[in-house]
């Protein structure tokens, strides 16, 4: 007897790969075809697999157009978090459920050089790439270099609905550059239209606290509209200790004399 589970799992199977086949029509073709219970577990299990390869096609895809890092990917499972004490260590363990992301809630990882603030960023990107998710990553400077070639090629238009669309806008290194006027606008609006269409979330890094943001764009009222819209509905790690960089760097020293000696 052919359990009706079975044919939930060939229906729920079905949707995934975008195939019309209700619970009935599946339960009336092994029946019509007199399939056995050792076929039925065969057509489930290679829509299962099915449904697999398509997850990691979606999933590799996905992650090969978020401009995120492939070679050695930052994930949560490969940050250390043994390094990181206080209440706020197991918020940031339960990053995967993607919480903030679902809440349209921005993130902000703040802290000095080394710290961990990218990796964070980058294993909250990767795991939205795993949930299907659409993510795009560029550093704080180049954000300002697209938006300087928009203007040029007079692609503005286009430029803002690609950083609009992503579900995760990932911005890295807030600081390492000043906006212009005309980058500072842009860059208000691709807050205003992500908050307007309710896009997703943003994460965000920066040695600097948000209340010193204003010092990297030209100084204006729209700032500080687009400013409060990310910091309000955003929460804020901030980030303390030494650097994890230079756990391999090897220093030698020698002694120079002075002059050198005859052999």
């Amino acid at each position: 007897m052919i359990s009706n589970n079975i044919y939930r799992l060939i229906r729920d199977h079905a949707e995934k790969l975008k195939l019309d086949l209700p619970e009935g029509e599946a339960a009336k073709f092994v029946q019509e075809n007199d399939i056995s219970e050792e076929g039925i577990d065969a057509i489930v299990r290679l829509m299962g697999h099915l449904c697999d390869k398509k997850d990691r096609t979606t999933m590799n895809f996905l992650l090969k157009t978020s401009r995120m890092p492939q070679k050695n990917p930052r994930t949560l499972d490969n940050f250390d978090f043994g390094r990181l004490k206080g209440p706020a260590v197991k918020t940031l363990q339960n990053l995967r459920d993607l919480r903030f992301l679902y809440s349209h809630q921005n993130l902000i990882f703040i802290g000095p050089t080394g710290i961990g603030k990218t990796h964070l960023a980058l294993a909250y990107g990767y795991q939205c790439c795993t949930q299907h998710k659409k993510v795009y990553f560029l550093t704080f400077s180049e954000l300002n270099q697209k938006m300087n070639e928009a203007r040029l090629r007079g692609r503005i238009g286009s430029f803002l609905n690609g950083l609009t669309k992503p579900a995760c806008l990932i911005i890295d290194e807030v600081g390492h550059c000043v906006m212009d006027e005309a980058n500072t606008d842009l860059f208000f609006q691709i807050v205003q239209r992500r908050s307007l269409k309710d896009t997703g979330s943003m994460i965000m890094t920066s040695n600097y606290q948000p209340s010193e943001w204003h010092k990297f764009f030209a100084e204006k009222e729209s700032l500080l509209c687009s400013l409060d819209r990310i910091t309000d509905n955003a929460v804020i790690s901030v980030m303390q200790g030494r650097s994890y960089r230079g756990k391999k760097r090897e220093i030698l020293t020698c002694e120079v004399a002075s002059e050198r000696t005859a052999a």
